[in-house]
C-alpha cells in the first residue's frame, strides 16, 4: 500500500516536472512513435499535442524530406551509444531558418526514450547580429583610413580635369563625360565610406517625415521619368513630427527609392506610405514592382559589398542600416520574386523612450 502511494507521488512529481519544463520534452518508443510531449515541445514544434501523439518522429518534418535520413542516423547513434546530442536546421514554409538543438537519452524507462528540444533560433540570430556588428566596426575603421587616402589624389584629379575641360570637351567630349561620371561615382563611394566610419556627432531635430520624403521624391523625379517610373505617395494626415537628422534620413530615402527605380528598367510604380503605428512609432514603406529578391539571400542584404546590382557596392543599404540604427529604428525587407520588394522603416517619435 505504502509502495503504491510512493509510486503515485513519484509519478505526480514527474508529471509536474515534465509538463512545466521550459525546455521541450518528448517521449517516444522503439517504433519511433511519439508517446508524450509537454507544452514547451508543442510551442517549439508548432503542433498541438493531440496531432503529434502516435505520430512517427519522421513525420515531424514532412516538409523536409532531406532531413529524414539525418534523423534516422541520429536514432541509430542513440540506439548504439545510449545518448546523442545534435543540432538541426529546418527551413520553414515562409523560407526562414529555424535552429534546433536535440539531446536524446535512450531507455529512460522501459521501452521509452526522452528527447529534449531547445529552439536556438533566437540565439543564432543574436550571434549573427553580433557578428555583423563586429564586422561593421572593423569596416568602419578601415573605411575612414581608405576614404581619406583616396580623397587627396581625387581632389588633384578633379582639379586637373577642370583645367583640361575646354580642350577635352572639344576633342573628346565622350571621354570627358565618362571621366567626370566615374569620378562622381568614386566621390559618392568615398562619402559612403565616411558615413560607415566612426559614428558622427548628429544633431537631432524635430522634423516632419512626410516633408523630408516629399523633398526626396521631388529630387528623384527626373531620374524616375527616365526609367518610366511613377510615384504613388500615401501620407497619413496630421502625423506627429519625429526627432531625426533630416539630411541623413533623406539619404536613407534616396538610397531605397533609387534602388527601386533601378530594379524597374522597363518602368513601373514605387508606392510610398507613411503612417503612425501607435503612439510611439511611425512606419515608412517603400515598395517597388521589380523582379524581387530570392528568400535565401534576403538576409545577406545590408552586408558589406553584397549587392544584387551589376555596378553596386552594397554600401548604400549598409549605410541606410547604420543611419536608421542611429535613429533607434529598424528596417525590415519583404520580397516576392516576380512581384517586387518592400522596405519597411520603423522610427520612434521620441528616441528617449526607446531603451
Amino acid at each position: 500500500m505504502k509502495q503504491n502511494q510512493e509510486l503515485r507521488e513519484s509519478e505526480q512529481k514527474f508529471r509536474i516536472i515534465f509538463d512545466n519544463s521550459m525546455e521541450g520534452l518528448m517521449l517516444w518508443n522503439e517504433s519511433y512513435q511519439i508517446v508524450d510531449i509537454n507544452g514547451s515541445a508543442e510551442r517549439i514544434l508548432g503542433f498541438p499535442k493531440e496531432r503529434l501523439l502516435g505520430q512517427s518522429l519522421l513525420d515531424l518534418f514532412h516538409r523536409a524530406e532531406e532531413k529524414k535520413q539525418e534523423i534516422m542516423n541520429q536514432i541509430e547513434h542513440v540506439t548504439n551509444d545510449g545518448k546523442q546530442y545534435s543540432p538541426m536546421v529546418i527551413k520553414s514554409s515562409d523560407g526562414s531558418l529555424r535552429h534546433f538543438d536535440y539531446s536524446t537519452k535512450h531507455g529512460i524507462v522501459d521501452g521509452l526514450n526522452l528527447t529534449v528540444i531547445i529552439d536556438g533560433t533566437e540565439k543564432v540570430e543574436m550571434q549573427e547580429q553580433l557578428r555583423k556588428s563586429d564586422r561593421l566596426n572593423v569596416i568602419g575603421e578601415l573605411a575612414a583610413g581608405i576614404a581619406h587616402e583616396i580623397r587627396n589624389p581625387m581632389t588633384s584629379l578633379k582639379g586637373f580635369i577642370q583645367l583640361l575641360e575646354p580642350s577635352i570637351r572639344r576633342e573628346q567630349p565622350m571621354y570627358y563625360d565618362v571621366i567626370t561620371s566615374e569620378l562622381a561615382r568614386i566621390d559618392s563611394i568615398i562619402n559612403e565610406f565616411l558615413i560607415l566610419a566612426k559614428p558622427q556627432e548628429i544633431r537631432f531635430l524635430e522634423k516632419d517625415a512626410c516633408q523630408i520624403m516629399r523633398e526626396t521624391v521631388d529630387l528623384l523625379r527626373p531620374q524616375a521619368v527616365l526609367y518610366n517610373v511613377q510615384f504613388d505617395t500615401r501620407y497619413e494626415e496630421n502625423l506627429p513630427f519625429i526627432f531625426c537628422e533630416p539630411n541623413q534620413l533623406k539619404k536613407v530615402f534616396i538610397n531605397l527609392i533609387k534602388n527601386g527605380i533601378e530594379v524597374m528598367p522597363s518602368g513601373g510604380t514605387i508606392t510610398i506610405k507613411i503612417n503612425q503605428l501607435d503612439d510611439q512609432f511611425i512606419q515608412i514603406s517603400i515598395q517597388d514592382e521589380g523582379i524581387g529578391i530570392p528568400k535565401d539571400i534576403l538576409h545577406k542584404l545590408g552586408e558589406p559589398f553584397y549587392t544584387t546590382k551589376e555596378k553596386g557596392t552594397g554600401l548604400g543599404l549598409m549605410v541606410s542600416y547604420r543611419i536608421v540604427e542611429e535613429h533607434k529604428g529598424s528596417i525590415q525587407i519583404e520580397s516576392e520574386e516576380g512581384i517586387g520588394t518592400t522596405f519597411q522603416i520603423v522610427l520612434p517619435l521620441d528616441m528617449n523612450i526607446i531603451k
